[in-house]
C-alpha cells in the first residue's frame, strides 16, 4: 500500500530472513493520548494493562497511519503463522556535534562508499539519522528504498573488487565517528534483569493478572485467610520463577561479557596501526591480526594471508579451520555469489579463535570488519536464546480453545446468577460481586502455574540424565516425536577413522592394496606425498591437532609435523612443513612445505594443497575427496577402469572411502603466485583410494531397535558418501535386513535435456532385464503400525537428487519422504530443508547431532538434541553431556510422561473448577455460598498441594509402541471431562436435593451437635471473632451454616481428591501410581483427614469450618455416595477413556482417516498399484523457458499420466 506519491505505509524488514516482520507507520497523536491516559486513571489500569498484552491496540488507541517516513511509532507484525505484535519507537541521532559540514551535498558522500546504507541514512538537510531499534538490532531508515534496513553490517552487493579497493586501507577516522554513532558500539550485551523487573513482568502474565483479580475480589468479600493462603502460595511460584530467569540471565550475561573487552589492531586510512578496544570496531575497519592468539570481537573478512581458526563455538567441533582470503577479482558479482556456498572460508566469525596466522609477500595479515554487535555470527547465537521462536504445539493451541469453553461456562453461570440473586431482590452491588465470584470460580486462575509446574519437574529430570534444555515449552512437544533424524559421524558411528589401507592406481589399473602395520611402509611416491602433505592440520603448542580423518592418514606415514615461524616487521606468520619421522629413512624429499592449501568445503567435496619439496622449486597440487568428486577433475586416462565397482565394493563393507589426486603446477603459475582455485584444481592425475573403517558407537544398535519396537521411524542425514551410508544403515538396524533398499537418483536439466529422476535395487530384487519394470506394492491398510513406520522398502538418495527433486519434482516429494531413510552428501542447507519438508508432512521430528554441520537443522527442528557441549550447542534447545544417541529414549520418554502430566493436570484444574462451580450454583439457590475456611480446604490444602505432587510421576522405563495424544479437544479427553462433571453434578443435586427431604432438616439449623453425645462448648468468642474477621465494606449478605453447605462441602472436597486420583495415569507413559511416593501420602492423608472431619464431632472443628452437625446415618449415606463416585470414576475411565482398543474400534466402525498429510500420502501410495516404479525414469518437460530470466518453469506430464520413458 502506498500513499503521497512514492511514499510507502508499509515495508518488510528482514525479507526472506527467519525473522521477517512487516512495519506500519504511524503518528502519535496528543488528544488521543490524553484520552487513553483517562481511561487508564478510570479504569484503575486495567486498560493500560490491555494494551501491554496488545501492542497493536496501544498503536491504534494512541496513533494515527501514516507514510513510513513521517511515522514516529513504528507497529511491526511477525509474517510467520503467530502474527506477533510489536511497537517501537523512532529515535533520531544528531551528527552535527562530529564536526561535518553542512554543505554536503547528496553527491559528495560523508563516508568511502557511496552506496553503503549508512550514506543513504544520513539526512543531508540537517545530518539527522532516523532508526529503530528491534531485538537488539538497529535498523537505519533508507529515503530511497523507503525502508528501515539493517545497520552494523557491510552490505551484501559488494563485490570482491569493492572490498578491497573501498576497505583494505582501513577508515578515516572521521567515518569511524559516523559509522560508530549510527551503528553503536560493537558489543554483545545481556543486561542481568533486575529482579523488580522480572517479578513485575511475570506478574503482568494474564493468568497471573486474572489470579490478582480474582484474589482482589475475595478479600473484598471476606475471605482474608484463604485469601491471604493463596496468595502465599503463589508468591512462592513467583518467586521461584524469578529465581530460575535471573540464574538464566546471569548464565548468558558470564557467557557474552568476556568478548566485549578485547584490545584488537586496527589500521587507519593514514596507514597508521593502533590498538583499539573491541567496542570501538565499526563495520569497515582494518584489524591487522598480529599472529598472537586472538577471540575475534566480531565477524570479519580475510583480506589478506591466511589464519588458523579455532570454530567449535559455531560448528561444535574443536577442530582447526584454515581461512583463506577473499580474492582480488571478480567485478561484477557480490562477494558471496562470488564464492558460492563456500563464502564461510573467507569469514572469521565473531567468538572463534585466531590460533595461528600465516602473511603473504605483503606482511600483514588484515581483515575488514564485516559484522559488529547482535549482527555477528554469535550475537545471532544470543539473539535465538534471548529471542526463541514460540512453539506452535496443539496442545497450547488447545488450550485457548479450552479456556474460552470455560468462559462460556462462566457466562452462562453469571446469567443464572443475576437471575437468581435479582429474583431474590437484592442490591445491584450484591448481585455483580456474587457474579464476579462466579466468572472467577470457573475459569481456573492457577492453571498456568500448574501446568508450569510439570514441565520445571521434566526438566530436572532430564538434567539428572545428562540432557540440558533451554526451551522447556519443547518437552511436551517430544512427547510427540514419531520420526528421529540422525547425523552419521560422531552420532551413530565413532568420531575416530581406523586406517585400513590404501589402493594404489597406476596408469588405468588399480593395484595390490597396501594395509599399513608396524613395519610395512607405503613406497615414496605422489600417492606418500599426498598422505603427508593433503590434510589441515596444524601444530599447535607441539601438539598436532585437525580432522581426525586427517590425523589417522597422517600418522601412517610415521612424519612429523614442524612450523616453521618468522617474524617480519612485528608481524608473525607460520608455514607448516612436514618430514620424515625419526628413526625413518630420509627418502627422496628432505620435507616438504605447505605453500598453499584451499580448505575442505562440505558442499565442494574435497580439498587441496599446494606444495614444494624442501630444496627444490617445482611446486606440486595435491587432491582429497569424496571419489566421485575427485575423478571429476582427473584426467580420463588416468582414472582406473571399474572404479565404479571397486568403489561400490569398499563402500558396500561400510568403509569411508576418500579419493586421492596430483600434479606438477605449470612453471608461469608457480612464478606468478596468484592461485586461482578453478586453474588449480585441473587435469589431475588420479592416484588411489584411501579406505577407512569408521566403527558403529555400541549404543546404536540397542538404541535404533528400541525406537524401532516403538513404531518411531528413523532416518540417516550425512554428508557421506551414498553407499557407505547404506552399509551403515543396515549394519545399525535403521534399515531393517529383510528391507529392499531403493536407490533414486535425478539430473538436472542441461540446454534442451528436461530433469530425470529414476528408481534402483540397491540389491536384494531379482530383476531378469533391466527393461522390465518391478514393481514392489504394499498392503498399507492391513499393515500393522510397526510395518508402517518400517515397511518393507526404503529410499536412499544423494544430497543432488534431493535438491532436483525439491526443485523439479515437487510432487513426487511426499512419497519418496514417507518412505526415505537415507540421505547422503547432504549440505547443512539441505539438512534443514529436508527437517522443514518432514514437518509439512505433519511428523513430529527430532534432529540428532554433534554439532558440525547440524546447527541449523537443530534449530529447526521440533527437538534438536546435540551431542556436542561446546558454545555452539546453546542454539540447540536440548544438549547431552553424554555423546551417544542413548539419550534420544529418554528424552522421548521424558517428552511422552510430562506431556501426559500436562493432560492430567488441565483435566484436573478444569474438574476442580466445575466442582466449585456446581456447588456454588446450588449454594446460591437458597443464598449460601461455601465459608472461608472450606475454601481454603479445598484451594490449598487440596488443590495445591495436588498441583504440586501430581507431576512427580517418572516416566515409564519402556518406551510403547504408540504416541500419548496432543489434542485437549479429542472425544476421549472431552468425554472424560463431561462425564466426570456430569458425576459431580449428579452428586451434588443428590445431595442437595435428598438433604432438604430429610426429617431432621431445617433452613435454620441449630449451631450445636444435638445428634451426638458431644457436651455443648462456650464458643461465643470464637464466633464473634470470626465475624470480625469476615466483615468489610462489600459483605456477603449469605450465611455459611447451613444443611447444604455442610452436605455440599464433603462431597465437593473429597470428589476433588478423587479426580485427582483417577485423572493420575501411570502406564504406559508414566510409573504407576504408587511409585509416587508424595503424591500418595498426599491423598491417602488428604482422605483420611476428610473423612475424619465427617465423622467426627468436635464442636470447635464445626464452628471453625462453620458446617453443622448432622445426623451419622446421613453422614454415612454421604460416605456410600462418595465410594461410588470413586468405582463409577475408576470403571469409566479405565474401561471407556483410557480403552485403547474401543476407541481404535470406533474409528475403524466410523471409517475416521488421519488428516495428517503423511498418512494422507500413505493412503494415496496404497492406491497406486505402479510405486514404487522400480528400474523406470521419469522426466521433466519444459513447457515455459524464459530467455531473458533466470527462472525457468517446467511441468511433470511423465509422472502425472505415468509415462516412462525409457
Amino acid at each position: 500500500m502506498e500513499s503521497n506519491g512514492n511514499k510507502k505505509q508499509q515495508s518488510i524488514l528482514n525479507q526472506g530472513e527467519e525473522n521477517e516482520m512487516e512495519t506500519f507507520g504511524y503518528k502519535e497523536q496528543p488528544y488521543k493520548g490524553f484520552l487513553c491516559s483517562l481511561g487508564y486513571i478510570f479504569t484503575c489500569g486495567f486498560l493500560w494493562l490491555i494494551f501491554y498484552w496488545k501492542p497493536a491496540w496501544h498503536v491504534l488507541a494512541h496513533c494515527l497511519p501514516c507514510c513510513l517516513q513521517d511515522a514516529d511509532t513504528i507497529l511491526l507484525k511477525t509474517t510467520d503463522e503467530f502474527e506477533k505484535y510489536f511497537r517501537k519507537k523512532v529515535t533520531w541521532i544528531q551528527l552535527q556535534d562530529l564536526n561535518i559540514s553542512l554543505n554536503t551535498t547528496s553527491a559528495q558522500p560523508l563516508i568511502a562508499d557511496g552506496k553503503s546504507i549508512i550514506n543513504k541514512a544520513i539526512r543531508k538537510t540537517d545530518l539527522k539519522v532516523k532508526l529503530i531499534k528491534v531485538q537488539k538490532v538497529c535498523y537505519v531508515w533508507d529515503e530511497e528504498e523507503q525502508t528501515f534496513r539493517r545497520a552494523g553490517v557491510l552490505e551484501d552487493n559488494l563485490t570482491c573488487y569493492d572490498i578491497h579497493t573501498i576497505f583494505a586501507s582501513g577508515l578515516t577516522s572521521g567515518e569511524q565517528s559516523i559509522r560508530r554513532s549510527i551503528c553503536g558500539p560493537n558489543v554483545i550485551e545481556v543486561d542481568i534483569e533486575p529482579i523488580w523487573k522480572l517479578l513485575f513482568k511475570e506478574v503482568l502474565n494474564p493468568f497471573y493478572a486474572f489470579e490478582m483479580c480474582s484474589l482482589a475480589l475475595w478479600l473484598a468479600v471476606g475471605f482474608i485467610a484463604y485469601s491471604i493462603a493463596v496468595i502465599i502460595m503463589t508468591l512462592i511460584s513467583i518467586i521461584f520463577t524469578v529465581h530460575d530467569l535471573r540464574k538464566e540471565s546471569v548464565k548468558l550475561h558470564n557467557l557474552v561479557e568476556s568478548n566485549n573487552s578485547i584490545k584488537v589492531t586496527i589500521r587507519q586510512k593514514n596507514g597508521e596501526c593502533k590498538e583499539v578496544e573491541s567496542r570501538c570496531l565499526v563495520p569497515g575497519d582494518v584489524i591487522v591480526l598480529t599472529g598472537k592468539k586472538l577471540f575475534l570481537p566480531c565477524d570479519a573478512i580475510l583480506l589478506s594471508g591466511g589464519c588458523i581458526v579455532n570454530e567449535s563455538m559455531l560448528t561444535g567441533e574443536s577442530i582447526p579451520v584454515s581461512k583463506t582470503p577473499l580474492p582480488h577479482s571478480d567485478y561484477s558479482r557480490p562477494w558471496k555469489v562470488h564464492s558460492g556456498e563456500d563464502f564461510k572460508r573467507h569469514v572469521l566469525f565473531c567468538g572463534t579463535e585466531v590460533i595461528q596466522t600465516k602473511s603473504t609477500g605483503q606482511g600483514q595479515v588484515k581483515a575488514v570488519v564485516l559484522r559488529t554487535g547482535f549482527n555477528t555470527a554469535k550475537g545471532d547465537l544470543v539473539r535465538s536464546i534471548l529471542y526463541p521462536k514460540p512453539m506452535n504445539f496443539k496442545l497450547y493451541r488447545d488450550a485457548f480453545r479450552f479456556l474460552m469453553v470455560l468462559a462460556t461456562v462462566a457466562v452462562i453461570g453469571t446469567i443464572y446468577t443475576v437471575a437468581v440473586f435479582v429474583v431474590q431482590g437484592e442490591s445491584p452491588t450484591e448481585v455483580l460481586i456474587k457474579a464476579l465470584i462466579i466468572m472467577t470460580t470457573a475459569v481456573p486462575p492457577a492453571l498456568s502455574a500448574a501446568l508450569s509446574t510439570g514441565i520445571m519437574y521434566a526438566q530436572r529430570r532430564l538434567k539428572k540424565k545428562g540432557i540440558f534444555c533451554i526451551s522447556p515449552q519443547r518437552i511436551n512437544v517430544c512427547g510427540r516425536l514419531n520420526i528421529v533424524c540422525f547425523d552419521k559421524t560422531g552420532t551413530l558411528t565413532e568420531d575416530g577413522l581406523d586406517l585400513w589401507g590404501v589402493l594404489p592406481s597406476h596408469g588405468n589399473y588399480f593395484q595390490e592394496v597396501h594395509n599399513f602395520t608396524s613395519d610395512s611402509t607405503l613406497p615414496w611416491g605422489p600417492l606418500h606425498g599426498a598422505l603427508t602433505s593433503c590434510h589441515s592440520l596444524v601444530a599447535i603448542d607441539g601438539t598436532i591437532q585437525g580432522d581426525p580423518l586427517d590425523l589417522k592418514m597422517f600418522e601412517a606415514t610415521h612424519w612429523e609435523v614442524t612450523q616453521s615461524v618468522t617474524e617480519n616487521n612485528e608481524m608473525f606468520s607460520s608455514s607448516l612443513i612436514v618430514k620424515p619421522g625419526t628413526g625413518r629413512s630420509m627418502g627422496p624429499a628432505e620435507g616438504i612445505t605447505l605453500v598453499h592449501q584451499f580448505p575442505f568445503s562440505s558442499s565442494l567435496q574435497r580439498m587441496s594443497v599446494i606444495t614444494q619439496e624442501v630444496g627444490q622449486d617445482k611446486l606440486v597440487v595435491f587432491m582429497k575427496g569424496a571419489p566421485e568428486m575427485v575423478i571429476k577433475f582427473c584426467k580420463e586416462e588416468s582414472v582406473p577402469k571399474g572404479f565404479t565397482q571397486e568403489l561400490q565394493f569398499y563402500t558396500t563393507k561400510g568403509f569411508r572411502v576418500i579419493g586421492l589426486s596430483y600434479k606438477t603446477l605449470d612453471q608461469k603459475i608457480a612464478a606468478d603466485g596468484n592461485f586461482i582455485r578453478e586453474d588449480i584444481e585441473s587435469d589431475l592425475e588420479f592416484l588411489g583410494l584411501l579406505i577407512l573403517e569408521n566403527r558403529l558407537k555400541p549404543e546404536t544398535k540397542p538404541v535404533l531397535q528400541e525406537l524401532s519396537t516403538a513404531n518411531i521411524r528413523t532416518v540417516m542425514i550425512t554428508g557421506d558418501n551414498l553407499q557407505t551410508a547404506i552399509t551403515v544403515a543396515r549394519t545399525s538396524g535403521l534399515v531393517p535386513a529383510n528391507s529392499n533398499v531403493i536407490l533414486v537418483e535425478a539430473e538436472e536439466p542441461i540446454g534442451l535435456r528436461s530433469a530425470k529422476i529414476s528408481w534402483h535395487p540397491v540389491d536384494g530384487l531379482d530383476q531378469s532385464s533391466e527393461d522390465i519394470p518391478v514393481s514392489i506394492n504394499i498392503d498399507i491398510e492391513g499393515r500393522t503400525i510397526l510395518e508402517e513406520a518400517q515397511g518393507n522398502y526404503h529410499f536412499a538418495m544423494s544430497g543432488k537428487t534431493y535438491q532436483v527433486v525439491v526443485d523439479h519434482f515437487q510432487s513426487l516429494l511426499p512419497k519418496l519422504l514417507v518412505n526415505g531413510a537415507i540421505f547422503a552428501r547432504m549440505s547443512p542447507g539441505q539438512k534443514s530443508s529436508l527437517i522443514e519438508e518432514f514437518q509439512k508432512l505433519d511428523y513430529y521430528v527430532c534432529m540428532c547431532g554433534d554439532g558440525a554441520n547440524d546447527c541449523g537443522a537443530l534449530k529447526v527442528a521440533h527437538a534438536g538434541i546435540s551431542l556436542s557441549e561446546q558454545e555452539a550447542s546453546v542454539a540447540s534447545p536440548f544438549t547431552s553431556h553424554t555423546p551417544n544417541i542413548g539419550c534420544i529414549p529418554e528424552l522421548i520418554k521424558e517428552g511422552r510422561a510430562a506431556l501426559v502430566t500436562s493432560f492430567c493436570v488441565f483435566k484436573y484444574m478444569t474438574l476442580y473448577a466445575m466442582i466449585q462451580f456446581v456447588c456454588l450454583l446450588l449454594l446460591y439457590w437458597q443464598i449460601n455460598i461455601l465459608s472461608n475456611y472450606q475454601l481454603l480446604v479445598q484451594d490449598v490444602a487440596v488443590t495445591i498441594v495436588v498441583c504440586l505432587t501430581m507431576s512427580l510421576n517418572h516416566a515409564y522405563p519402556k518406551l510403547a509402541p504408540y504416541r500419548p495424544p496432543a489434542q485437549l479437544m479429542s472425544p476421549p479427553l472431552l468425554l472424560s471431562v463431561v462425564l466426570h462433571v456430569l458425576f459431580t453434578i449428579a452428586i451434588q443435586v443428590y445431595g442437595f436435593v435428598v438433604v432438604q427431604q430429610q426429617l431432621w432438616y431445617s433452613e435454620n439449623p441449630d449451631t450445636t451437635c444435638i445428634y451426638g453425645n458431644v457436651s455443648l462448648m462456650n464458643i461465643s468468642a470464637l464466633s464473634n471473632t470470626t465475624t470480625t474477621n469476615t466483615q468489610s465494606s462489600l459483605q456477603l449478605n449469605m450465611s455459611h451454616k447451613s444443611y447444604e453447605t455442610t452436605t455440599l462441602w464433603p462431597l465437593t472436597t473429597i470428589h476433588c481428591i478423587i479426580v485427582a486420583f483417577v485423572f493420575s495415569k501411570g502406564k504406559p507413559f508414566r510409573q504407576p501410581i504408587y511409585t509416587n511416593y508424595a503424591f500418595t501420602s498426599v491423598l491417602v492423608a488428604q482422605v483420611g483427614i476428610c473423612i475424619f472431619l465427617l465423622f467426627a464431632d468436635i464442636q470447635s472443628i464445626y464452628n471453625v469450618m462453620e458446617i453443622v452437625c448432622t445426623p451419622t446415618s446421613w453422614r454415612v449415606t454421604i460416605f456410600i455416595t462418595l465410594v461410588i463416585t470413586v468405582v463409577v470414576s475408576v470403571l469409566a475411565e479405565e474401561f471407556v477413556i483410557e480403552n485403547r482398543k474401543l476407541w481404535l474400534l470406533i474409528k475403524r466402525f466410523l471409517n475416521y482417516k488421519s488428516r495428517s498429510q503423511y498418512r494422507k500420502v500413505i493412503r494415496a501410495i496404497e492406491m497406486d498399484q505402479s510405486w514404487p516404479p522400480i528400474n523406470r525414469t521419469y522426466g521433466t518437460k519444459p513447457v515455459i523457458r524464459h530467455t531473458n530470466e533466470k527462472s525457468e518453469v517446467y511441468s511433470n506430464p511423465a509422472y502425472e499420466h505415468s509415462e516412462a520413458l525409457k
